[in-house]
């Protein structure tokens, strides 16, 4: 139950941080979004947390998967620069999430 957690923890924060770009965009009205998104993320890495989840690996793994995805969404949605060297990167993250799952 605790991964499901911070598996919809990450969704919320990469989803707060997307609406972040619409708010600074001019669409004030995202930032309702914002504070909510931010909110229920951290609320539910705690909850996760009390479960359990051991803090290092948690927010390891939140916070490589909430860089990789916002990256990714980034590029799709806003059209920001993906370049081969950040995916290099993007790799190299999802290979540390592995890793710091491995030594779990």
């Amino acid at each position: 139950m605790a991964w499901v957690l911070l598996s919809i923890a990450i969704v919320c924060e990469v989803a707060a941080t997307i609406s972040l770009k619409l708010a600074t965009d001019g669409r004030r009205r995202w930032y309702v979004a914002v504070g909510i998104g931010y909110v229920v993320a951290f609320s539910l890495l705690g909850a996760a947390l009390s479960l359990g989840l051991p803090i290092g690996v948690a927010y390891g793994v939140w916070a490589a998967t909430g860089v990789a995805l916002t990256a990714v969404l980034g590029r799709v949605l806003f059209g920001d620069p993906l370049t081969w060297l950040m995916g290099a990167g993007i790799v190299c993250i999802i290979a540390g999430v592995f890793l710091i799952e491995l030594g779990h």
